[in-house]
């Protein structure tokens, strides 16, 4: 069993267009180190140095990621790690 990561379609470009891509560690920051040896690029678009970039919300299995412990938050096979782009703006 491994660890589900679900992408959002502005990042399928890194996967080949998958909608889903299965990795593996003991920590989020290790998972985004696998995803990235298979997919390359993709880490880049989450992670700023030693934090998740600002505009990218991250959940593993749907629990915000920042409040669990960021990338040092533990994952274990079948988990789910759901990536949003964070959206604003809009017309008045």
């Amino acid at each position: 069993m491994a660890i589900e990561v679900r992408i959002p379609t502005i990042l399928r470009t890194y996967t080949g267009g998958a909608k889903a891509v299965e990795g593996s560690g003991a920590t989020l920051d290790e998972l985004l180190n696998n995803l990235d040896a298979a997919h390359g690029g993709l880490r880049d678009r989450l992670v700023d140095g030693e934090k998740l970039r600002r505009f990218v919300n991250v959940y593993l299995n749907d629990e915000d990621v920042r409040f669990l412990g960021g990338l040092e938050t533990p994952v274990k096979d079948g988990d789910t790690v759901t990536v949003l782009p964070a959206v604003a703006g809009g017309a008045r």
